[in-house]
């Protein structure tokens, strides 16, 4: 049997405050840290690099972060929101082929708080080659997700297409949202 290792991408706090205190910040918190626990429990090597100034979000500071770790056919990557943008936009760009991919609440919309900021980073255009690239791509969204994360996910399946689950209130898939650090859905599909 062949080993899988998988990457989780976290997404990106609006702002630098209350990110830079390991204590009070978010981003690589919610439900990644327990996915981790779980896919390493079966045996499955999973990273969760932490990307630099996510609330500022840089594709070429997360790509010099990202490319730190192994990917290839075998790799399973999560990407989280903004996370999402970036690995589609690396899997486009450096046309590697991956086992699964998992978009979570994913995020193509430069946001008005960062005034521009970030509109590099997210207007980039898919490359529908990535699916030919990958087994299998599954994108969670949530039946509360706001307006331009429901556009975003369209965005993101018109492109690539795939699996898309909606769950009930999920919001963001961010720890206030769902109540819970767990994630046994998208666990069960990792896993599958």
């Amino acid at each position: 049997m062949t080993t899988k290792n998988c990457i989780i991408i976290h997404g990106c706090p609006s702002d630098a405050e209350k990110a830079m205190d390991t204590k009070t910040r978010t981003y690589d918190k919610h439900w990644i840290p327990w996915t981790k626990r779980n896919l390493i429990a079966k045996n499955i090597e999973t990273e969760t690099p932490l990307m630099p100034s996510p609330w500022q979000p840089d594709y070429e500071k997360f790509k010099a972060e990202f490319e730190k770790y192994a990917v290839g056919e075998n790799t399973i990557l999560v990407g989280h929101s903004c996370g999402c943008a970036f690995l589609v936009r690396w899997l486009g760009e450096t046309k590697t082929k991956i086992f699964k991919l998992f978009l979570v609440a994913p995020w193509k919309i430069p946001q008005e708080k960062r005034n521009g900021a970030d509109v590099d980073f997210y207007t980039y255009l898919i490359d529908p080659t990535i699916k030919d690239r990958v087994a299998k791509i599954v994108m969670f969204t949530a039946d509360d997700e706001e307006g331009d994360g429901k556009k975003s996910l369209k965005i993101f399946h018109d492109v690539l297409g795939g699996e898309i689950i909606e769950l009930p209130g999920r919001g963001h898939y961010c720890l206030g949202d769902m109540k819970t650090e767990e994630f046994p859905e998208l666990l069960e599909k990792i896993l599958q």
